[in-house]
């Protein structure tokens, strides 16, 4: 069971991310893994699709699944906190022939997802809202067939200890701070859990993962936003730290869990 302070955090995120959705339909989708960041056109990371079973943590609005469909894969499951994206995600993928399956609820838990089913479990910048990572990344791994693959993106924990205030750039917080934070960006009660990228790597190998790659290239075509500090995302700031970053693994086929 989950703490009841944490259980409550969950609850608090799901009822903005209910009220929210609209704003985040299709956004940050497949083949984009997050702002900046080389696309899965460039990168390759989840190779031949065909006939694979996926499962997508955090699957929004389904676009991200759509685009699983559209490359050939047998099955799609899907969990997300919000009943509004879940349904958003339903009504979307309707008119495909591939078997489906959502459910509504936290990552923490296991709504009845099999165990050692899928292919390839993935994540498009969601896993950072897991109220308890540990708890998160022993599900996933569970969910893997053996040798199964767990890719996910999220934003680089250094992206929000650096500011930028007038034509600087500072370091505002300390790298080294962790633990559940409000949402800076957001005008709603939304609990993230800042974490050091060294704390998701070590996790994952505690979890049974095996790292395949790490990606914190920044793609940078054009000076969007460049002068603009309000703006969350910026080219300013991009080029000079990594916005994002992408991690692949493997489920390490020795270990019996």
């Amino acid at each position: 069971m989950l703490e009841s302070i944490k259980e409550d955090y969950i609850l608090s995120n799901k009822k903005s991310w209910d009220e929210v959705a609209p704003r985040f339909f299709g956004r940050t989708a497949l083949p984009i893994y997050g702002p900046f960041l080389p696309t899965e056109n460039e990168l390759n990371l989840f190779g031949d699709l065909s006939d694979k079973k996926v499962l997508e943590i955090g699957c929004g609005s389904g676009h991200s699944l759509k685009y699983m469909a559209s490359h050939g894969a047998s099955e799609l499951w899907g969990i997300d906190l919000s009943n509004t994206q879940i349904e958003t995600a339903r009504d979307l993928l309707t008119d495909f022939k591939t078997k489906l399956n959502l459910f509504q609820g936290a990552m923490e838990n296991n709504p009845g997802i099999p165990i050692k089913y899928f292919d390839i479990v993935y994540s498009i910048y969601a896993i950072g809202w897991t109220v308890d990572l540990r708890r998160t990344l022993q599900h996933l791994y569970s969910y893997l067939k053996p040798g199964g693959t767990f890719i996910f993106s999220w934003e680089h924990p250094l992206h929000n200890r650096i500011r930028q205030k007038g034509e600087q750039l500072v370091v505002d917080k300390s790298y080294h701070e962790e633990g559940l934070q409000q949402c800076e960006p957001w005008d709603k009660p939304a609990i993230m859990n800042q974490l050091k990228l060294s704390t998701y790597i070590n996790e994952l190998i505690q979890a049974g993962f095996q790292i395949e790659k790490v990606v914190e290239d920044v793609v940078i075509q054009e000076e969007i936003n460049s002068g603009d500090p309000t703006v969350w995302y910026t080219y300013k700031k991009a080029s000079l730290i990594p916005p994002a970053f992408i991690i692949k693994c493997t489920k390490n086929t020795e270990w019996s869990r």
